[in-house]
């Protein structure tokens, strides 16, 4: 799965999931720009791709800002001279809260950045990789996009529709030679999920067959596989890495 002489955007990529992408893409041959909204956990992200031998930058990026997206996709070109990969994984503290209990502020949000975000990174990437004639994209959802969750309505609503957009560009841009997938993953060791009550943390270890919480790599390793001439012949999919926790989806 190598990406030597590669250059990747990565969207989210201060810490958890995203920071694990870019290192494994770094690992791989592939030059990283780290953009984050917090800027110095990006930067941070940049310094261990740079420690591991790796091309990497930063900036800040607020993903709910279009100015901010084109800025970062343009950044990517400039600095490494093409744009070959997008990962959109750009997430916003989300609050829990019944459909009655979420206000509009809440909801609007959440989809603004796990949706709209997406939307945006994805719409400032796809002219690079128009005129290579090759790329590809994914984009982070997770299982509860799929199955819907309890007191997560604007969460899972957000998530079920980067699965409809990653579809649907899927569709548009294959003809220009670029793939778009999504993942959708499980619980996963992140500073988001830490925190979380012990009944939650084991009613999701009741319902996931390998019986323990996925690290960061685990689904980097996959999204590695999505951006590699591996999965050269997958658009449109949606790959749910989760240890079995939504099988009926």
């Amino acid at each position: 799965m190598q990406l030597a002489g590669k250059a990747a955007l990565i969207s989210g990529a201060g810490g958890g999931i995203c920071r694990a992408i870019a290192l494994a893409y770094a690992e791989a041959g592939a030059s990283v720009c780290c953009v984050d909204i917090d800027p110095e956990a990006a930067a941070e992200t940049a310094r261990l791709v740079t420690e591991i031998g790796g091309r990497s930058m930063s900036r800040g990026c607020d993903v709910s800002d279009e100015a901010q997206t084109l800025a970062a996709s343009s950044m990517t070109q400039d600095a490494f001279g093409r744009l070959d990969i997008l990962v959109s994984g750009a997430a916003p503290h989300d609050p829990s809260g019944t459909i009655l209990e979420t206000s509009l502020g809440d909801w609007r949000r959440v989809l603004d950045v796990n949706l709209t975000g997406s939307f945006r990174v994805v719409r400032a990437a796809v002219p690079a990789l128009r005129e290579r004639g090759q790329g590809t994209i994914v984009l982070i959802s997770s299982i509860n996009g799929l199955r819907g969750k309890f007191g997560q309505s604007n969460y899972a609503a957000s998530k079920a529709g980067v699965v409809a957009l990653a579809k649907s560009v899927a569709h548009e841009a294959g003809a220009f030679g670029i793939r778009v997938n999504a993942i959708a993953p499980g619980l996963v060791r992140t500073t988001m999920t830490a925190d979380l009550p012990s009944p939650m943390l084991e009613e999701a270890l009741r319902e996931t067959p390998l019986q323990r919480v996925a690290e960061p790599e685990d689904v980097a390793d996959v999204i590695l596989f999505l951006c590699s001439p591996l999965s050269r012949h997958m658009t449109g999919t949606v790959l749910r890495v989760d240890g079995g926790q939504c099988t009926g989806a």
